[in-house]
């Protein structure tokens, strides 16, 4: 799992992205398309045309961070926008990250009854 720092933001690029790509590429999508800082210590996630990987830069403060993951089976769920970023949790890039519908968790907890 990626250490995700307190206060570190995660974007998530809508539609799809080149992933022939490498982290100046990404960077300078995330700072043209999604308008944020790309050295300012956030994660920003890209997903391919296929859908079975993504890639995720990061500035450590140290260097460049740049991690993939790719499904061996399954699609890494995305949204419908085709532009655009989606704020994520570092709970829901968990999720993502392990293939599981991020937008729409089951809780296993009950509400407690009075009585």
């Amino acid at each position: 799992m990626i250490p995700v720092p307190a206060n570190t933001r995660v974007w998530l690029a809508a539609g799809v992205t080149d992933m022939r790509r490498g982290f100046a590429a990404l960077a300078a999508q995330a700072e043209t398309l999604l308008k944020q800082d790309p050295f300012a210590g956030h994660l920003f996630v890209f997903r391919g045309r296929r859908g079975d990987l993504v890639k995720v830069i990061w500035w450590d403060g140290q260097g460049a961070c740049l991690f993939v993951k790719r499904l061996e089976k399954g699609r890494f769920v995305w949204p419908a926008a085709t532009e655009g970023k989606v704020a994520l949790t570092p709970a829901q890039l968990a999720m993502l990250l392990e293939g599981i519908d991020w937008r729409a968790p089951q809780r296993s907890w009950r509400p407690l009854t009075a009585g």
